[in-house]
């Protein structure tokens, strides 16, 4: 009980940090301390320890030269600074697999909360680091060059990142949990699935408007403080809509994998 109080406790002033080190708003504070939680019941400590190294490292490649990443935060969505629905779309489904996890402790639900967790950091990763390639990305589409920051774009650095980024939290999660071979590369692979999932979503349905005053294609609905026009996708696939599906389709689709494989 003692035990309990003192980690939430100390969820709830990690939250506090992360609002005052601006990577986190005040309802992203406080959704991400609800997501600590929930992970620290389902998972312990070492849920949480994984939780709290994809947010590090998310966070620290957000504000990693964020000099060179203002032009391209202009067609963003996202900013440095993580709202409620942010967190919720990296966090989201891995705090409900930790619940689901805490009534039925079978492996298949800690699969896919490491899953989801290698998705979101592999997909953070390659956006964050992605955006400092020298070179043009190409998009998925036509595989022609285009704009940094754009939806569907690849490229050379980001896939690496990509691959870094899921290797890293499967390396993390496997050590933590005692996983085998098998278990391992099935997490890197729907790790890095997830990146693709995301990509492909991104060129496919997510929204894109035009800024009626500069002219500027973004993720934004508001830019230059008047209403954009949306161009392109589907009305409620946001960039968080995509990220939380993209999550929640590899855990997923890696979940049924193990199921009829074991």
């Amino acid at each position: 009980m003692i035990q309990n109080l003192i980690i939430v406790s100390t969820i709830i002033l990690g939250g506090f940090a992360g609002y005052r080190e601006r990577s986190l708003s005040s309802s992203g504070a406080i959704t991400a301390v609800v997501v600590g939680v929930a992970v620290y019941f389902g998972f312990g400590l070492k849920g949480l320890f994984l939780l709290g190294l994809f947010f590090a490292t998310s966070s620290f490649w957000s504000k990693y030269k964020s000099s060179a990443k203002k032009e391209i935060e202009e067609k963003l969505a996202k900013g440095a600074t993580r709202d409620w629905r942010q967190v919720l779309a990296n966090g989201g489904c891995a705090a409900l697999l930790s619940i689901i996890y805490y009534f039925q402790q079978d492996m298949i639900w800690l699969i896919g909360f490491v899953v989801c967790l290698a998705s979101s950091n592999s997909d953070t990763w390659a956006s964050e680091i992605g955006t400092l390639s020298k070179r043009k990305p190409v998009y998925i589409r036509t595989f022609k060059p285009i704009e940094k920051g754009t939806s569907g774009a690849i490229s050379l650095l980001g896939t690496a990142a990509a691959l870094f980024g899921s290797m890293l939290i499967t390396f993390a999660g496997a050590w933590l949990f005692h996983l085998g071979l098998f278990h391992f590369l099935i997490i890197f692979l729907f790790g890095f699935l997830g990146n693709v999932i995301d990509t492909l979503f991104g060129a496919y349905y997510q929204q894109v408007y035009i800024c009626t005053k500069c002219g500027i294609e973004t993720e934004k609905k508001v830019h230059c403080k008047t209403s954009a026009k949306r161009i392109k996708g589907y009305h409620l696939v946001d960039n968080d809509m995509v990220n939380f599906l993209s999550g929640f389709i590899a855990a997923l689709l890696a979940m049924i994998f193990i199921y009829f494989i074991t």
